[in-house]
C-alpha cells in the first residue's frame, strides 16, 4: 500500500479496489501487532521452552512451568496452544482427526437402527458427552429409555473411566423395577467395552448391544439428546467449575427434560406424563 501511495496513487483508491475499509487498516498501521497477539506469542514462548526441556510433559505440566516463568494462562488455553502446534507429550497417543479405530464389539447390534419400544425398560440407549470448564473436562454418561425418552439413569465424573459407565447402569437399575432382559444399545465406546461394563450387564440380567464403528445413525437417538443437551446447557455459557455444570446439567434434564418438554412423538407430552398414563406402575416405581 506505501509502495503505491509512492507511485502516486492514493490509499483511498487502493483500498476501495482491494475493497479494504479505511478505518481497520490505519489502526493496523498504527499498531500492527496487538495486546493479545503478543501475550499469545509470548505464552506460546514459554510454552515452548518448558515442552523443550521436557518432552514428557502434558499441557498441564506445561501450563505450570510456564507460569513458573511468569506467563499464567488456564489449562485450557494451554491445550489449545500446544494443540494448534502439535506439542504433545512423548507418552502420550499421536492425535489425529478421525484417525482413532473403535476397538472390536463385543455385542451384536441388536437395534439395527429401528429405535421404537412397546413398552419401558425394552430397549435404553447409553452414551458419553464431555465439555470443558475452567478447572477442566467434565463427563456424563446417560441412559436413554426409548419408549418415553425418559433419562433413566446417568453418571457425571471428572474422568471418563469405565467406572462413569457403570455408575450410570447401577442408577438406572436403582430407578428402574423390572429392566431384565432389557436391550442396553451403545457406540464401541473402550468404556462400554470394558469387563467391567459387561460384568454389570450380566450382573443386572441386562443384553447388551452395540452399532458399527464411526457410524453415528447407530445411536442416533441418543446422540440427539446429547445434541439437546449441548444447545441447552453446555454452550449457553462458560462454566467456572465442575460443580456448577454438574448442578445446570442434574437441573436441565430432571426439571425441564423430564417435566417441561413436551415432544411431539409422545403426543405434546412430557416423559414423565407419557409414562404415567401409559405405564404409572413403572412411573410411579420410578
Amino acid at each position: 500500500m506505501s509502495e503505491l501511495a509512492a507511485d502516486g496513487i492514493p490509499v483511498a483508491v487502493s483500498l476501495r479496489v482491494l475493497k479494504l475499509s479505511r478505518q481497520p487498516y490505519y489502526r493496523w498501521r498504527k499498531q500492527q501487532v496487538t495486546e493479545s497477539e503478543l501475550t499469545e506469542a509470548h505464552r506460546a514462548n514459554a510454552l515452548f521452552d518448558a515442552h523443550r526441556d521436557d518432552p514428557e510433559f502434558g499441557y498441564r505440566f506445561l501450563a505450570g512451568e510456564a507460569e513458573a516463568a511468569g506467563q499464567r494462562m488456564c489449562e485450557r488455553t494451554a491445550w489449545r496452544i500446544c494443540r494448534d502446534n502439535q506439542w504433545w507429550s512423548t507418552f502420550g497417543k499421536r492425535r489425529g482427526k478421525n484417525r482413532k479405530r473403535p476397538g472390536p464389539p463385543v455385542h451384536h447390534d441388536l437395534v439395527q437402527r429401528d429405535f421404537s419400544a412397546d413398552d419401558v425398560n425394552e430397549l435404553w440407549l447409553t452414551d458419553i458427552t464431555e465439555h470443558w470448564t475452567d478447572e477442566g473436562k467434565l463427563y456424563l454418561c446417560a441412559i436413554k429409555d426409548v419408549f418415553s425418552g425418559r433419562i433413566v439413569g446417568y453418571s457425571i465424573s471428572d474422568r471418563m473411566k469405565a467406572r462413569l459407565a457403570v455408575n450410570a447402569l447401577d442408577n438406572a437399575i436403582s430407578r428402574r423395577l423390572g429392566a431384565a432382559g432389557c436391550i442396553v444399545h451403545s457406540d464401541r465406546g473402550s468404556q462400554f467395552r470394558s469387563r467391567k461394563f459387561v460384568h454389570a450387564l450380566n450382573r443386572h440380567h441386562l443384553i447388551g448391544s452395540m452399532g458399527k464403528g464411526g457410524a453415528a445413525g447407530d445411536n442416533a437417538a441418543m446422540e440427539s439428546f446429547l445434541a439437546l443437551l449441548q444447545k441447552n446447557v453446555l454452550n449457553r455459557k462458560r462454566w467456572r467449575t465442575r460443580e456448577e455444570l454438574r448442578i445446570a446439567i442434574i437441573t436441565w434434564i430432571e426439571r425441564t427434560y423430564h417435566r417441561r418438554r413436551r415432544q411431539a412423538r409422545l403426543g405434546r407430552l412430557n416423559p414423565i406424563e407419557y409414562e404415567a398414563i401409559m405405564n404409572p406402575t413403572v412411573s410411579l416405581a420410578a
